[in-house]
């Protein structure tokens, strides 16, 4: 699992290429993967620039259009969205504690602390 912190302003799509660049999945024999078959995300990462940089590292994307977007004859996976609810399911379980969820820290080395431990115990 990996994560990147962003200012509590800015918008997390902007993060996107960050994120999994620092990203890598084990794998039972060989180098870890570090480019997934497909990435899943709400609206707010149907934005060209994410749908671009997927594009052009070959990772499918799993994104549903807003309804001001045309159409282009992108098919959407319903199925493969639904499993997005697992990420919902741990941020939910991360901001059971109340120093991740109203973020008390005030730098950011002390909070990604935090958030770490807090992974640690999720997975425990």
């Amino acid at each position: 699992m990996t994560f990147v912190l962003t200012p509590g302003q800015r918008h997390e799509a902007t993060q996107v290429a960050a994120l999994l660049e620092r990203g890598a999945v084990a794998r039972r024999r060989g180098r870890p993967r570090v480019r997934p078959d497909r990435v899943a995300g709400d609206k707010g990462y149907t934005g060209r620039p994410v749908r671009g940089y997927l594009r052009r590292r070959g990772i499918g994307a799993v994104i549903p259009r807003l309804t001001t977007e045309p159409r282009r004859g992108v098919r959407f996976d319903h199925e493969a969205y639904r499993e997005r609810n697992t990420v919902e399911r741990l941020i939910r379980r991360l901001k059971r504690h109340r120093a991740i969820a109203t973020r008390y820290e005030k730098l950011e080395e002390s909070y990604h602390a935090l958030l770490t431990i807090a992974c640690i115990l999720c997975w425990l």
